[in-house]
């Protein structure tokens, strides 16, 4: 079985031993760095396949890096990892780009969990496609690969989690898709914390789709949302 290329960024050396170790029991192949310095030469020399990434590091915080990281790796997975518990930090993690976050301490099953979670999402779904290739959305463009999402000659990036809503509403447009279908395929788990960030989530899109009026984000109470694109 091939092993899974994991980039991991830690600067506390007893914790990334712990961790290391554990993942490579579990067939990944793990290339640890702990300085946010060296991360972006790392990732070019290593091509992982997913990045685990703290957020307070030494000379270069995890959020400036994820950002970089996003540009030169649209489809890469991140899992940012951090004694930050403020909810303004989670949104953060995610607006520069992750697609998870997990609070220290943490379990090395749930790490795994997680990990094998977003790696189902990813794979093979950019191996045939254009990162060019846009998707019609009314007066939009839709770039998937790009997290960008367009109209006339504005351009708005998106972060990962708007990126995998907007693609499960676009497949499912003049269709309803129930919420805990969403928050399994984008958050893993439909746990409260996780749905009010759902409706957090999808006033974003409304917003951000409000200059074509034909579009709408329907709420069906108790089910979930309807993508209407006239």
């Amino acid at each position: 079985m091939q092993k899974v290329k994991l980039l991991y960024v830690e600067d506390e050396p007893f914790l990334g031993k712990i961790v290391r170790e554990s993942l490579e029991s579990r067939h990944f192949e793990v290339h640890m760095v702990d300085d946010g310095a060296q991360v972006l030469s790392a990732l070019e020399r290593f091509q992982p396949d997913i990045c685990v990434l703290d957020v307070m590091l030494p000379n270069r915080d995890g959020f400036s890096l994820a950002e970089e990281i996003r540009r030169k790796k649209p489809a890469l997975p991140i899992v940012f990892v951090t004694a930050k518990t403020q909810t303004e930090d989670v949104l953060r993690g995610f607006a520069t780009g992750g697609n998870d976050y997990l609070r220290k301490p943490f379990s090395m099953e749930e790490l795994i969990v997680r990990l094998h979670n977003l790696l189902a999402l990813t794979q093979n779904k950019t191996a045939d496609q254009d990162p060019n290739q846009a998707v019609s959305i009314g007066k939009y463009e839709f770039l998937p690969l790009k997290y960008e999402l367009r109209i006339g000659e504005s351009t708005r990036k998106l972060s990962a989690r708007e990126a995998d809503l907007l693609k499960i509403l676009v497949k499912n447009r003049n269709f309803t898709v129930a919420r805990k279908d969403i928050l399994l395929q984008v958050w893993g788990d439909d746990h409260f914390f996780n749905s009010r960030n759902l409706d957090v989530y999808i006033t974003k899109i409304r917003d951000y789709l409000r200059d074509d009026p034909a579009i709408e984000i329907i709420t069906i109470k108790g089910v979930g949302y309807h993508f209407v694109v006239g």
